[in-house]
């Protein structure tokens, strides 16, 4: 399973339950903000999945793999300007356990 199943992502998605920054150097990019932007990724756990999944654990989830460097490997882009795909996230492994 992917965080694609169980989450919308989109951009200027002005109802979602947090925001992924999608644009900026290797340590910012992927950092997950509660303020929105429309060029930031908008993620919404989707309503099937809210009795396994809490919007605000993942957040906090997202907020580890940036910290962990995650997104920074996954980054694309030269020089300082980095930037993340919705496809990258989308196609993240996720597992209930």
């Amino acid at each position: 399973m992917t965080l694609g199943t169980i989450c919308e992502f989109k951009l200027n998605f002005e109802n979602a339950d947090f925001w992924l920054i999608r644009k900026g150097s290797e340590k910012t990019v992927g950092t997950p903000t509660r303020s929105f932007n429309e060029e930031n990724i908008g993620v919404k756990v989707r309503e099937e999945y809210l009795d396994r999944v809490l919007p605000d654990f993942l957040f906090y989830y997202f907020q580890y793999l940036q910290q962990i460097g995650m997104f920074s490997q996954l980054s694309h882009g030269t020089l300082q300007l980095k930037n993340i795909s919705l496809n990258d996230i989308k196609n993240l492994p996720v597992s209930f356990q």
